[in-house]
């Protein structure tokens, strides 16, 4: 019996929602979503999200919750996923906590405050991005917080324009919204990594291309995924959407994902509480279960 919760995280492509459904068995644990955007509905091959078939049995929680027009917030993902997490502890059950989006699992993990918004003040930098580009913004942010600065992609303007915006609300750096870990819970973080990421994301790339990656984005464009601030962003869906079903879509999404390999192995990297595991041994069950108990 584990009386704690067991966060397995990791870069996309190492193979954490099999091993997370084998630990599930044998644990008698459930599954608590930590990938961002499975959190959207109807972004499904795109995210590799597990299907009712591969989940076997096993309960998820945290999937499907926002549209693809709504606004990821992270504040809101925290709340969901306590509950979650907190519902299956009392039934005497194990939380594992699964995904690769960083800040999602310290959200869960860590006692953070994350700043409110400002509707006012993030539509005049979004219009401020709408008129001048990124690059304006990254300029801005290097002036006033390097270290952030340092950490987002100049062409990542959903995140210049929120952490400018906390900048803004808090008179601090926005790295600062992230403290000294303080656990919530009685954690034991293992992490998966292989040395063959670069073969296997594009292997993953050509499966959601087989398994209708373009006939879903063309569905949920219907629907309002090209307006989604956050959902048109995610890796696959915003190359479909600009280039369409082309071969340099594909091949966009191919080096667009190995970028965002290295920065989910930066970012987890850097937490010494992380056990890592080869996720390529074969004996990566046994391996994971002891580390567990």
């Amino acid at each position: 019996m584990v009386s704690r919760l067991v966060a397995l995280v990791g870069p996309t492509a190492t193979g954490k929602t099999a091993l997370a459904i084998e630990l599930a068995g044998r644990l008698g644990a459930e599954v608590v979503n930590a990938d961002s955007m499975q959190l959207y509905r109807g972004m499904d091959v795109g995210t590799a999200k597990p299907t009712p078939a591969e989940r076997r049995g096993v309960p998820h929680h945290v999937l499907d919750v926002w549209e693809v027009t709504e606004r990821a917030s992270v504040a809101e993902y925290q709340r969901l996923a306590r509950a979650a997490i907190d519902d299956v502890l009392a039934r005497g059950r194990v939380p594992l906590l699964v995904g690769g989006s960083g800040l999602y699992v310290r959200a869960v993990v860590d006692e953070l405050d994350f700043p409110g918004t400002d509707p006012e003040l993030r539509a005049r930098l979004e219009a401020e991005l709408a008129a001048h580009g990124p690059a304006t913004l990254h300029t801005r942010l290097s002036e006033v917080d390097p270290e952030a600065a340092r950490g987002i992609l100049p062409s990542n303007g959903r995140r210049l324009v929120r952490a400018l915006e906390v900048v803004e609300l808090t008179g601090r750096p926005f790295a600062a919204t992230l403290p000294e870990p303080v656990e919530r819970y009685d954690t034991v973080h293992i992490g998966l990594d292989r040395a063959d990421l670069d073969d296997r994301v594009a292997a993953r790339v050509d499966r959601m291309w087989a398994g209708g990656l373009v006939a879903e984005v063309r569905a949920l464009e219907r629907v309002g995924l090209r307006d989604g601030p956050t959902a048109a962003r995610a890796l696959g869906y915003q190359q479909v959407l600009a280039l369409g079903d082309t071969p340099q879509a594909r091949a966009q999404t191919v080096i667009a994902t190995r970028r965002f390999v290295r920065r989910q192995r930066s970012w987890f990297r850097r937490d010494p509480r992380v056990h890592w595991l080869d996720a390529a041994e074969p004996d990566l069950l046994a391996a994971a279960l002891t580390l567990v108990r």
